[in-house]
């Protein structure tokens, strides 16, 4: 194994030594799969200690970059992209600012899977989404039970085909959940006023837009199902 010897910079050793691991991932072409060097043949190109070396490994680990396995040691495997994201993203430490963040992108991203839902959807899709509607529970003033509400919005994630953005939605649930018991009474009194108007749109609209065929239709009322959102977090920030 060549020598991978560290040189003194401004960060840590074991940042240092994380660094020049994955270097030579990259440089030696490893794929998921492929066997890593034991920890001997590593510490001794690099010229640090186990105990270094193995801070550095486990960062690895803790990003699915690296699993032991049993007779083939060290593996390297794909990490999950979100992963990271999973691990902080707890609502009960993040602040105001941060939440409404997500809260946006969520939204945001949402209304940016509409054309991929309408390219993908099958039949069997359309009956998994009325059993899912016919089933939930919807509280007052457009509040679905948590599960409803995770349901619904999952499977269409899932229609698009992409792994990321439905891992998205189930990391980022927690924080919507959170918002809406935190915020209950902000969001009432807006539901209210969009009730009056005739601004509620329900899962069982929006599946009817849906099945319809209608994306343009579909995308305009997917707006409105998220206008309390937006007009609660534009209300938020000025006051």
């Amino acid at each position: 194994m060549e020598n991978l010897k560290i040189h003194n910079q401004s960060l840590t050793l074991v940042d240092q030594v994380e660094d020049k691991l994955l270097t030579y991932f990259r440089e030696h072409d490893l794929r998921a799969g492929s066997a890593i060097p034991n920890e001997l043949e590593l510490s001794n190109a690099l010229g640090v200690a186990r105990s270094v070396l193995r801070e550095a490994l486990s960062r690895l680990k803790m990003m699915g970059m690296i699993e032991s396995r049993t007779r083939r040691g060290m593996i390297l495997t794909e990490p999950s992209i979100l992963r990271g994201m999973e691990r902080v993203i707890d609502p009960r430490i993040l602040g105001e600012d941060t939440l409404f963040d997500i809260l946006g992108f969520r939204i945001a991203l949402e209304m940016g899977i509409c054309h991929d839902i309408f390219q993908n959807i099958r039949p069997k899709d359309i009956d998994e989404l009325e059993e899912i509607v016919k089933v939930s529970v919807m509280f007052e003033n457009n509040a679905y039970a948590p599960y409803s509400e995770f349901s619904f919005h999952t499977k269409l994630y899932e229609i698009t085909g992409n792994k990321t953005i439905t891992e998205f939605q189930k990391i980022v649930h927690p924080v919507m959940t959170f918002v809406k018991d935190k915020f209950k009474d902000f969001l009432e009194p807006i539901n209210v006023e969009l009730e009056k108007d005739g601004g509620i749109v329900t899962h069982e609209d929006l599946l009817h837009y849906i099945k319809t065929r209608d994306e343009n239709g579909y995308r305009k009322a997917l707006e409105r199902h998220f206008l309390v959102y937006k007009i609660f977090m534009k209300r938020s920030h000025h006051t």
